[in-house]
């Protein structure tokens, strides 16, 4: 089954990431860090999708990590961020983000977002 890896601590944002999820047969794994984002995305993850507000989270750490293992190279990083968060946008960019999306455009988005990782998935075991 196709996964997505998710590393947020907004609980309606990572509901509303699950919800996608099931709606398009994609298994969502959840990540506290980078160790679990790593370990995640190592185990066939075909999407991250990263909350890059928070405060909580170490989500530039995660990310970069991330970046510096070969062979993820090309895996897709979505960072979403409040349009207000211009230094989170460029923060993301900077750790390795294969894009940053304004909170409200990640969640009109969301649903192609992961259908066309499930989608990715399936043509990589075929």
């Amino acid at each position: 089954m196709p996964k997505l890896v998710a590393l947020v601590d907004d609980l309606m944002f990572l509901s509303r990431i699950r919800e996608a999820g099931r709606a398009a047969g994609v298994t969502v794994a959840s990540a506290r860090g980078a160790a679990d984002l790593v370990a995640a995305a190592t185990n066939g993850a075909s999407l991250v999708l990263v909350d890059a507000d928070s405060e909580r989270l170490p989500w530039r750490e995660a990310v970069a990590a991330l970046r510096a293992l070969p062979g993820l190279e090309a895996l897709p990083v979505v960072a979403f961020v409040s349009h207000v968060r211009a230094d989170h946008a460029q923060a993301a960019r900077a750790a390795g983000a294969s894009r940053v999306l304004a909170r409200s455009a990640f969640v009109e988005e969301l649903p192609r977002l992961v259908s066309e990782a499930g989608a990715s998935s399936a043509s990589d075991r075929s």
